[in-house]
């Protein structure tokens, strides 16, 4: 987003703020399509954003839905529950049943272990329902079920009438971007589907497959043209033996670059001859950099200061903040941005050259649209969530969360 509309946001809104756009979630999904199989079907892992759902609600074939948190969401905004995946580790048993005994037409549930398949089975007779199933192959950890059980059960529940199994689920990780690993898994499961239906007569017709196609956070990544990477990945899926339907679960890859997040300048200071700057935000808002935030350069850039706008104080300048020279000296105007935590964790941006750096100058962070604002340690000091808005196809930012207090949800006993 450019940085007209986003000094526009933050005069409207404020900060700390999260900002999705909807023309750049458009571009992404459709770009993704492009360079994949014609009939390949793409799955929106919700918890890597909740608040674009809407907007990818005519754009993406099914949505993922790990908690009965998420599936409230998605009741909420009344995504249809024939485009719901009720996936999750942990599928507790009032939320199982809330599902089935509604009759809801869920696309399918994922089964993560015997002890699943047993509780959607008995569920689904109570109420003399049919319930389609995919059993999630595990990676090797503490996800999914290992071969042996997966041909136990497609071996032993042929015959079960409220639980049809009707494929296999695979989800290894993310951040992958090798065309040789992925080609390994691939041919892994490929030959492991053969193998069910030699041995066991079992034809899946769905594989679900979590492709965790990378993000480049620093521009360090190894993929130097996507366009490239995904032809050759969709050649990999043509050349399976495999022809039921393909789904692939993406989170990361289809939300990441529709956002951006900006934070504001609130204090500076000089600490044995370093340059810190504070602002109002900080990791608990950022974790999707990980833990290498200052070790990294993140996708960062510095709103140009705008005397007519009220978030810039240009009279607060630091007296040596544009005495950058190019030695690369921390005295020559190297800053490290620092967020408003109580931890020497929080730190943004290491020894960043910045000019023109005064209290109430506005950070954007680029590629902030996949689980910053649902993966963070956001209760930590009990400080505000950030507000959010989207830009819609128009160009028309929308608030659609205020910033929300976090205390009354620390204070014991309140909601008891």
């Amino acid at each position: 987003m450019d940085n007209s509309k986003l000094k526009e946001c933050v005069r409207t809104f404020g900060t700390p703020l999260y900002i999705f756009d909807e023309h750049t979630l458009v571009k992404r999904v459709n770009f993704l399509r492009a360079h994949l199989p014609e009939k390949t079907e793409l799955c929106y892992a919700v918890k890597a954003n909740t608040f674009i759902i809407p907007e990818l609600a005519d754009l993406v074939d099914s949505f993922e839905v790990c908690s009965p948190g998420e599936k409230r969401i998605c009741e909420n905004l009344s995504i249809p529950w024939n485009m719901t995946v009720i996936s999750g580790v942990h599928k507790d048993e009032e939320m199982i049943d809330s599902l089935i005994a509604t009759d809801a037409p869920v696309r399918a549930y994922t089964v993560e272990s015997l002890n699943q398949f047993h509780l959607i089975s008995k569920t689904a007779r109570r109420y003399d329902t049919i319930i389609p199933v995919l059993l999630r192959l595990t990676s090797g950890n503490q996800f999914g079920l290992d071969t042996e059980d997966i041909k136990h059960l497609v071996c032993d529940e042929k015959d079960n009438n409220h639980v049809i199994i009707k494929g296999i689920q695979f989800f290894s990780g993310t951040q992958k971007d090798s065309i040789k690993r992925l080609d390994r898994e691939l041919s892994k499961l490929d030959a492991f589907l053969e193998e069910l239906k030699r041995d066991c007569g079992f034809a899946a017709q769905i594989l679900e497959f979590g492709p965790g196609f990378p993000v480049d956070y620093f521009g360090v990544g190894k993929i130097e043209d996507e366009a490239v990477f995904l032809d050759e990945f969709a050649e990999l899926l043509v050349q399976l033996k495999f022809t039921g339907q393909i789904v692939l679960e993406l989170g990361r890859s289809i939300a990441a670059s529709c956002g951006t997040y900006l934070t504001s300048v609130v204090d500076t200071k000089k600490n044995a001859g370093l340059r810190y700057a504070i602002v109002d935000g900080g990791v608990h808002h950022l974790v999707y950099f990980g833990h290498a935030m200052a070790m990294k350069q993140p996708p960062v850039r510095l709103l140009e200061p705008d005397v007519s706008s009220t978030f810039t104080e240009v009279s607060n300048i630091c007296p040596d903040a544009q005495s950058v020279d190019g030695t690369g000296t921390l005295a020559d105007g190297l800053w490290n941005i620092c967020g408003s935590l109580c931890t020497a964790y929080d730190i943004l941006v290491k020894k960043i050259s910045i000019k023109n750096l005064c209290i109430g100058s506005v950070f954007a962070f680029d590629n902030a649209g996949a689980y910053c604002m649902t993966e963070g340690m956001l209760m930590f000091l009990s400080r505000d969530l950030p507000k959010i808005a989207v830009v819609d196809d128009t160009g028309t930012p929308q608030l659609i969360r205020s910033g929300l207090r976090t205390d009354s949800m620390n204070t014991p006993g309140l909601f008891i």
